[in-house]
């Protein structure tokens, strides 16, 4: 351990002890429930978890319930959450512990880190905090924290300064209680030690903070900048046929994976909406149609573009429903569209098109 972390661990378990949040994962040492809120807490803010981690775990209260589970319930259980591959591979992974641990999650971290969507930090946070393991974990809030206290003037994302951050964190987690100290260090860099003005006079590791001695605790940690996400045109669709509305199901891998949305696509460069909305369901979903009357459009930021959608209602689609890149589809009443699992733009979208219906 490096002389800038020296002798900072008992101060930090001290002032964790203190000052923690009441946490739903907080009061339990289940390794499921652990498991299920480090998998929510991955990219989302924990006031957003809250909630669906508490109706998680009541519809599916155990690793055999989950694994036993159909797909759509998990997605809808899910959806809102976004990034929907973690309930993906959250199913797939309870189905292997069913199989080969005896529906016990494993505390070894190479046996953790053999489930799908379990990388190192989610390993090291269940095997630390539920099974007591000195195992190190670096996040986006602990990569600051160690960062500004040791003044590392170099982009974190690089792999030489990630893996001095992990034998940091290694370092410092092992003593008593590691569990307590993982835990510490995401709830310093998420309360105080945070991206803009952080509150260092009320720090437990103000005196050993470097960057805070060089005076510009804020300029870290150095990354690289990212590119701008790119902008996307798409088109969809309340197609009506008989009073029933067409929903089409994505396949289980890549974005939005697994769940239901209305049939259309993405526009070409320059093609007007009306003219991709007929050309996508003519090759999506084998349709043809007459007439369309616009919705309106909806945004939507996702990680790596921004989504504008161009919604449409038509009547009278014609033709036999066939799929290419979707894998399954339903006619069914307008008003249970909503009942089926899907993602916040096509909950927009459907907002905005029976709204105005």
């Amino acid at each position: 351990m490096t002389g800038g972390l020296r002798g900072a661990r008992q101060r930090l378990l001290a002032w964790y002890r203190a000052n923690r949040r009441d946490l739903p994962w907080r009061r339990t040492r289940d390794p499921y429930a652990i498991w299920i809120s480090e998998a929510m807490l991955q990219q989302t803010r924990v006031e957003a978890v809250i909630p669906y981690y508490e109706r998680f775990l009541a519809r599916f209260p155990d690793v055999a319930a989950l694994a036993c589970a159909d797909q759509d319930d998990v997605l809808g259980a899910w959806a809102g959450l976004g990034y929907y591959s973690r309930a993906r591979n959250l199913k797939s992974a309870a189905e292997i512990v069913v199989r080969e641990h005896g529906s016990a999650l494993p505390e070894e971290v190479r046996a953790l880190r053999a489930l799908p969507g379990v990388g190192r930090y989610t390993a090291g946070a269940i095997a630390s905090i539920a099974f007591d393991r000195p195992e190190p974990v670096v996040d986006a809030n602990v990569a600051r924290v160690l960062a500004r206290l040791l003044d590392l003037r170099e982009d974190v994302t690089r792999p030489a300064v990630a893996r001095r951050l992990w034998e940091e964190a290694g370092a410092l987690v092992r003593g008593p209680s590691p569990g307590d100290l993982n835990q510490a260090l995401m709830e310093l860099g998420a309360t105080l030690c945070t991206p803009r003005a952080p509150r260092c006079p009320a720090c437990p590791l103000a005196r050993r903070c470097l960057a805070r001695r060089a005076g510009d605790p804020e300029s870290l940690p150095l990354r690289a900048r990212k590119a701008e996400p790119g902008r996307v045109e798409a088109v969809a669709a309340l197609c009506l046929r008989r009073g029933r509305a067409l929903a089409v199901r994505r396949p289980p891998r890549g974005l939005l994976g697994g769940l239901w949305e209305l049939p259309g696509g993405d526009l070409a460069p320059r093609e007007e909406p009306a003219a991709g909305l007929r050309r996508a369901l003519a090759e999506r979903v084998g349709l043809r149609v007459a007439r369309l009357e616009r919705a309106g459009a909806v945004e939507h930021a996702f990680t790596h573009r921004r989504l504008r959608l161009h919604v449409f209602r038509c009547e009278g689609a014609t033709g036999r429903t066939r799929l290419a890149d979707f894998d399954a589809h339903r006619w069914l009443a307008p008003a249970r569209l909503g009942e089926l699992p899907h993602g916040a733009v096509t909950r927009k979208a459907l907002t905005l098109v029976l709204g105005g219906a």
